[in-house]
């Protein structure tokens, strides 16, 4: 897909790079005309983003990305469209801020048993005010010499074998639900998600359900009875199965399929804006998601 990207994250999110008006004029560079701001339980960006498009052919959709669960399994909730400077946000903001900052500490334990010693403060110091995350700790353990040493860290240096984006791919291994370091938080469910979204004027839509549900791919259409208004079926992050699989779903069921690059900038350097898997035969249905966004048109979406 050409000049959209609906899933992007500025350093208003804590594993993102750019500020709100260098992504802007980065997506002015990349040539894309339909982008949202998508940062992690935060719009704190978006006044930022906002006044960066003007003068640009931009245009922006406010949105949020919202950390949630269903039956015990971490997702990811896109929110479009929302009344993004009402204050519920920024307390959503707050209140994700402290559950992240208390397991901090958990995360470091986890991986010093595992055999990898962190230095907290050094991370604390490193993160300069922003939330620390996995990725960060892995920026900062990467960045040190001695650690670097350490034979666990050996497949993350350049040329290793998981050195292709270190900090994200370290994060996966040992952050990420299931694996060894993860700390479980508890984020709101899923459906309370889906509330928060449609209560403020927004558009839900589930981020990259084949990251989250590798093998349970069937639960998008629980999702969908819950209150999701579409898929994210085009991304980085599915497979071709995956990602046929999604948009019969979202098309047979007539629902939103959106698509997005998940750009963060450091922490996932092979990921750019605007660019993503697509299957050509399913632009129509974007188009007409994206007309239903930007208009609040009435459902069903197809593909005519």
């Amino acid at each position: 897909m050409t000049g959209i990207d609906l899933h992007m994250h500025s350093a208003c999110s804590n594993d993102g790079e750019l500020f709100p008006a260098q992504l802007i004029a980065l997506c002015c560079e990349q040539q894309l005309h339909t982008i949202s701001l998508t940062d992690h339980n935060s719009t704190r960006g978006m006044a930022e983003a906002i006044a960066s498009t003007h003068g640009t052919d931009i245009t922006l959709i406010p949105g949020i990305e919202i950390d949630c669960a269903y039956r015990e399994t971490d997702l990811h909730l896109l929110g479009y469209g929302i009344r993004w400077n009402d204050p519920v946000f920024s307390d959503l903001e707050s209140s994700v801020a402290k559950k992240i900052m208390d397991a901090f500490p958990v995360m470091v334990e986890n991986l010093g048993r595992l055999g990898i010693p962190v230095d907290a403060n050094r991370v604390l110091a490193k993160a300069d005010g922003q939330l620390p995350s996995g990725e960060l700790i892995a920026e900062v353990l990467l960045a040190d010499e001695e650690a670097r040493s350490n034979p666990l860290l050996q497949a993350y240096l350049p040329g290793g074998a998981r050195g292709d984006m270190p900090y994200i791919n370290f994060y996966r291994d040992f952050f990420a639900q299931g694996m060894p370091a993860y700390v479980p938080i508890r984020f709101m469910a899923f459906s309370e998600a889906v509330e928060l979204v449609t209560a403020y004027g927004g558009i839900p839509v589930v981020a990259h359900p084949g990251a989250n549900l590798a093998g349970r791919e069937t639960w998008v259409n629980d999702l969908l009875d819950a209150g999701a208004m579409g898929l994210e079926v085009f991304n980085n992050y599915h497979d071709a199965r995956q990602t046929g699989y999604f948009a019969e779903v979202a098309a047979g069921r007539k629902r939103l399929i959106t698509c997005g690059s998940d750009y963060h900038g450091k922490t996932k350097p092979l990921i750019r804006p605007g660019a993503y898997r697509f299957l050509r035969e399913y632009e129509i249905y974007v188009n007409n998601s994206l007309h239903f966004i930007n208009t609040r048109g009435s459902l069903p979406i197809d593909g005519k």
